[in-house]
């Protein structure tokens, strides 16, 4: 992809690797055409074939997500291997947007069920409004969850909350997703796209190298003691005065004006 190109499902432009994964085609499920382009362009953009500054995960209709294609899967001949294949194609999407060291974004209108709600939970900041709603969605139609969310959402909420959640099958409204962390913020709903594509924009013409040193830094924390997390901090902090982004912000700091990172 160049700099400003487009494959229907995937966009990159001003620096934003943008994927829509679902439209309205069969209800705003989850687009299996965006899972395999857009695994693909987070590959490239991981092993380095791609530049973008941040990750934009949008739904294209009135939901971010609804969930799995759940009449495909009814139609299948077998509906263990379909629903596996969709499975196996999804992860490989999760296993790619989980090991971006770029900013994920996530605009989150409407429904994000089933997987639209573990998508949500793998983005680093998630723009929803009131009207936004989460749901696990998959022990109503008799399923266990796909696309990480038994990891993720524990270290979200906890592992009791977490529990409940997926136990209950909860609907979760904008407000209370921001007060759990599962949101980040929340907008008026007529704006929650533009302010989203705003921030991905935003966080692109950033310090792309400092964001991916306080992903590093956040991953390494989950099993790291507060020593080994200091020592990390310390050798990062180092790193990042040494190079580029660090030089210009501190000499921009200093001579009172605007860094540009570009």
């Amino acid at each position: 992809m160049t700099t400003s190109e487009s494959t229907g499902t995937v966009d990159l432009v001003d620096g934003v690797l943008q994927i829509t994964v679902a439209t309205d085609a069969a209800g705003t499920s989850l687009s299996g055409a965006a899972m395999v382009e857009g695994a693909n362009a987070l590959h490239a953009l991981n092993s380095g074939e791609l530049t973008a500054g941040a990750v934009l995960l949008l739904g294209s209709g009135s939901n971010f997500c609804a969930g799995g294609n759940v009449r495909a899967f009814a139609a299948a001949p077998v509906r263990g291997a379909y629903v596996r294949g969709v499975a196996d194609e999804f992860h490989r999407f999760v296993v790619e947007l989980a090991a971006t060291t770029v900013p994920v974004v996530a605009g989150v209108q409407g429904w994000a069920a089933g997987a639209g709600m573990s998508l949500v939970c793998h983005a680093d900041i998630a723009i929803g409004g009131r009207s936004t709603k989460l749901r696990p969605a998959y022990s109503g139609i008799g399923l266990t969850p796909d696309g990480g969310l038994t990891w993720t959402l524990p270290r979200i909420v906890g592992p009791a909350r977490a529990r409940d959640i997926l136990l209950s099958d909860s609907v979760l409204h904008g407000e209370e997703a921001v007060r759990l962390g599962i949101l980040s913020r929340l907008v008026g709903d007529d704006i929650i796209i533009s302010e989203a594509q705003r921030l991905a924009r935003t966080l692109a013409a950033g310090p792309t190298a400092a964001f991916e040193g306080v992903k590093a830094l956040l991953q390494k924390s989950d099993t790291h003691t507060l020593a080994e997390q200091l020592d990390a901090e310390a050798a990062s902090i180092a790193a990042a005065a040494d190079g580029p982004t660090g030089h210009e912000g501190v000499d921009a700091f200093v001579e009172k004006r605007r860094p540009d990172f570009s």
